[in-house]
């Protein structure tokens, strides 16, 4: 097994069976390996007892078919002696005399390693104590299988593959059980568990079962391969599905067809990189580890193969799905005027001031601020929205800031910043026909003070209105809109805002604010165009905000470098940028992240939403200094 770019290929298989025709279900295997093995898949879990099927009951107890078993595990050997692909496969093993419901780890013509079933059901339509001895009944020893000397135990057992990829193996109702062996792999190291599983339908066990690995791949943070026994089984009394999944920390990866009459393959590849990302971050997880151990088999050495990233790549990571959305939206809302009002209660502020340019970000702090009121059972009137013409305010922008607050109910005025930036371009001798940074940063930092001056008049509170891919990008101010006294949107991603002023547009059926969702993101810092139209659009300047959103999620969320980022990014965005555009804008964000560091240290209050945030007293905490060398020098690698 060997990573690239922190990615494992997997395959859930589920073969058609036929009850306790060995040579029968030994073909179906191999037929469903060899497809595995073209696909590069590196480690293949198939269902339960596959090798004699699931539902054999009292033939178990027929030492023909035993002998037959073992048989069909020397064909096996004997078929995947050139094969990289690790096959897990389910089958009856004697030992010591007694019988066990076990899974065989095979590789290259080896067997390297026997897992005997710990928790055996004895209800239903399932005895399994009847022919079968737990794991917990097994006495240590090494035994002969198909002729090679296995050790076998029922401590956990770890498979350590070259490049240190970790994966260990539960059947069934293992997973069912109140402390699961998957608990004690996980801790003692596996990335990756792999179920083999015979478990029959019933109205409703599909969706439980389904929550069940989904929360047991969340709790271990690992990566939860599941094959379930499906056609060919026996239908006596009970029907067996062919359930595949694929999970990653508690995500649906994949999903193959259930009660399908053909074999299936269902193949994806789990991130072990963010895994390992996820539980050095997570304090409870480094607790609980303290003392777990596991026997350690190493896998052989493979053959590199070329890699190709199958998986899907969500290219806005940020925004929740449709069926998520308006839930999505109701929190985030929540989170952002449960912290404004905390705060207005907390100094007694019966007013806030609030910077209103006509933009998304000014028009999403309005609304937190409209509803923190409300909430609070606060007068709108004490909300001041404050508009501020200067040298590049366009009349769309100007006409909605005023229509937004009026329809608001808060209290209006209308500053303009130029005859003030005129006298300070005077006063420092600066050109005014020079559009240069100065002439830019003047216009915001003359902003903010009126809004810090007019917040001490009335005794109320400046409510920031920047998010958080201007933060990453440090695309603010210094001393600009870089402050305010309490950021709502600091932990709102730009992509994410658009989705929320479109949820409360829905609310309000306000033409304005479809208006402004649909407004080019722009400082307005620059005079219009010949056409009174906007002319320094953002995106023109520093990229795409749905590239440097993907890139903030995964650089923050997960610590990925650039190469993984732009491989991510390339399956994620295909057909919409070309590699040249994906790197330019990847090296510019990882340029901007490091030397904007200085506007991230000194940031005031604001609520997280999310998974990611920049507070410097939360999230992320890192030297204003710091060299952008390596990062830098993996972008210019970059194919």
């Amino acid at each position: 097994m060997l990573m690239k770019y922190g990615f494992v290929k997997v395959a859930a298989a589920v073969p058609i069976v036929r009850v306790a025709d060995v040579d029968y279900n030994v073909l179906q295997i191999e037929s469903l390996l060899a497809q595995a093995e073209g696909k590069g898949v590196e480690v293949m879990v198939t269902p339960e007892l596959c090798l004699t099927g699931y539902s054999c009951q009292d033939l178990f107890r027929e030492q023909l078919l035993l002998d037959k078993a073992e048989e069909g595990i020397i064909q096996l050997l004997d078929f995947t002696r050139k094969l990289d692909t690790i096959l897990i496969v389910g089958a009856p093993i004697v030992i010591n005399g007694l019988l066990y419901n076990c899974a065989v780890v095979i590789q290259r013509g080896q067997v390297l390693g026997v897992v005997p079933k710990t928790y055996l059901p004895n209800y239903g339509e399932f005895y399994e104590k009847r022919w079968f001895a737990s794991a917990q009944d097994l006495n240590p020893c090494d035994i002969y299988l198909a002729g090679s000397p296995v050790h076998v135990s029922a401590e956990p057992v770890l498979f350590t593959t070259c490049d240190g990829v970790m994966f260990g193996v539960e059947i069934c109702e293992d997973v069912w059980a109140p402390i699961p062996p998957s608990n004690n792999l996980a801790l003692a190291g596996a990335d990756i568990i792999l179920n083999l599983s015979a478990s029959d339908e019933l109205i409703g066990k599909h969706r439980y079962l389904r929550s069940l690995l989904a929360q047991q791949s969340a709790r271990t943070i690992s990566g939860y391969v599941y094959a379930g026994s499906g056609f060919g089984e026996s239908t006596q009394d009970v029907v067996y599905g062919g359930n595949a999944m694929i999970f990653e920390n508690g995500k649906l990866l994949a999903e193959g067809e259930r009660f399908s009459l053909q074999p299936q393959i269902l193949v994806n590849q789990i991130d072990v990189e963010k895994l390992r990302t996820e539980r050095r971050q997570n304090t409870t997880f480094i607790n609980a580890q303290r003392g777990a151990t596991a026997i350690h088999v190493t896998v052989k050495p493979v053959v590199p193969k070329s890699f190709e990233l199958i998986r899907d790549i969500d290219p806005h990571p940020f925004i929740p799905k449709d069926e998520d959305m308006q839930s999505t939206c109701e929190e985030v809302l929540n989170i952002q005027v449960g912290g404004l009002a905390k705060r207005l209660y907390h100094i007694n502020a019966q007013k806030a001031v609030v910077g209103i340019s006509g933009g998304l970000d000014s028009t999403l702090a309005l609304l937190v601020t409209v509803k923190a009121f409300d909430k609070l059972g606060l007068d709108r009137k004490g909300i001041i929205g404050i508009t501020m013409p200067g040298f590049g305010t366009t009349d769309r922008t100007y006409n909605n800031a005023m229509k937004l607050m009026q329809t608001l109910g808060v209290t209006i005025r209308e500053i303009s910043i130029a005859k003030a930036v005129t006298q300070h371009f005077e006063d420092i001798g600066h050109d005014i026909s020079q559009h240069d940074i100065t002439y830019e940063n003047s216009q915001a930092r003359e902003r903010t003070q009126i809004l810090m001056d007019v917040a001490n008049q009335v005794n109320g509170l400046v409510v920031g209105t920047g998010d958080l891919s201007e933060l990453a990008l440090g695309w603010a101010t210094y001393n600009g809109d870089h402050m305010s006294m309490y950021g709502v949107n600091a932990g709102v991603p730009k992509t994410l805002i658009r989705y929320l002023v479109s949820y409360v547009a829905g609310e309000m059926a306000t033409d304005t604010l479809l208006d402004i969702i649909d407004t080019p993101i722009s400082p307005e810092l620059i005079p219009a165009d010949e056409q009174g139209r906007i002319k320094q659009k953002t995106e023109d300047l520093v990229g795409p905000y749905e590239l440097h959103d993907f890139f903030i999620y995964y650089f923050l969320r997960y610590g990925f470098g650039p190469k993984k980022i732009f491989v991510m990014a390339q399956k994620a965005f295909k057909g919409t940028y070309d590699d040249d555009t994906i790197k330019k804008w990847l090296t510019t964000f990882c340029r901007r992240f490091f030397t904007q560091q200085f506007k991230r240290s000194c940031l005031p209050d604001g609520p997280k939403v999310g998974s990611v945030s920049l507070s410097p007293r939360g999230d992320w905490r890192m030297p204003s200094d710091a060299s952008y060398t390596l990062w830098l020098k993996e972008c210019e690698d970059l194919g």
